[in-house]
């Protein structure tokens, strides 16, 4: 699902957003779990995520993933990079594989993945023992990603995050007439300082 005709992409943006619990459970059943009938829907900007009942009392998570946001290269990079910091220990949930050490599965137009469900608690911010934790955490996951650089994940750039996001608003209606100057001059001035200061990882 790297390219899609416009046709087989709108049935499958289509399909994504009437995701019902039939098909989510289908979905999840058709990689050999036994999913139970128990489901809950998480917290999720871009995808559908959700906690998933087993017919042997555990849980797991299921991720479906937008069509047309990040290509089947992109999110097998991601689900590589996520599993190498496993083996190196980090404290990551990576994303489970099958027998062949498949990570994205297919059903129908759905694109999705399944890790563990595991607990976790927000850190205490007022705590310098965990504030310096989360800082070696950071540190050591760079340090992987040194090494393991990514190439089919989009780019932090100033050309796609900024000129293009940019030009989208100042060409389409959303922006209100009376904002448009303003917004305009500021994107004139904002954007070179960004791209000044090498941002850009491409």
């Amino acid at each position: 699902m790297n390219e899609l005709d416009e046709p087989a992409a709108n049935l499958a943006t289509d399909a994504f957003h009437q995701l019902e619990p039939n098909a989510l459970l289908d979905a999840i059943d058709s990689t050999g779990h036994r999913t139970d009938g128990r489901f809950s829907a998480l917290n999720s900007y871009e995808n559908r995520v959700y906690s998933v009942g087993l017919e042997d009392g555990s849980w797991l998570v299921s991720k479906f993933y937008r069509p047309g946001r990040w290509s089947d290269d992109a999110i097998l990079e991601e689900h590589a990079f996520c599993r190498r910091l496993a083996e190196y220990e980090l404290p990551v949930i990576a994303p489970l594989a099958d027998a062949h050490g498949e990570t994205l599965f297919r059903q129908g137009p759905y694109r999705f993945c399944l890790f563990e469900r595991v607990g976790g608690r927000a850190p205490e911010l007022d705590s310098d023992a965990q504030l310096e934790l989360i800082g070696r955490t950071v540190a050591r996951l760079h340090a992987v990603a040194e090494h393991h650089p990514f190439h089919h994940r989009p780019s932090l750039s100033v050309a796609r995050l900024g000129d293009a996001s940019a030009g989208f608003l100042l060409e389409s209606p959303l922006l209100p007439e009376h904002h448009v100057d303003v917004y305009a001059s500021l994107v004139d001035e904002l954007l070179p300082m960004v791209d000044e200061a090498d941002y850009d990882d491409e």
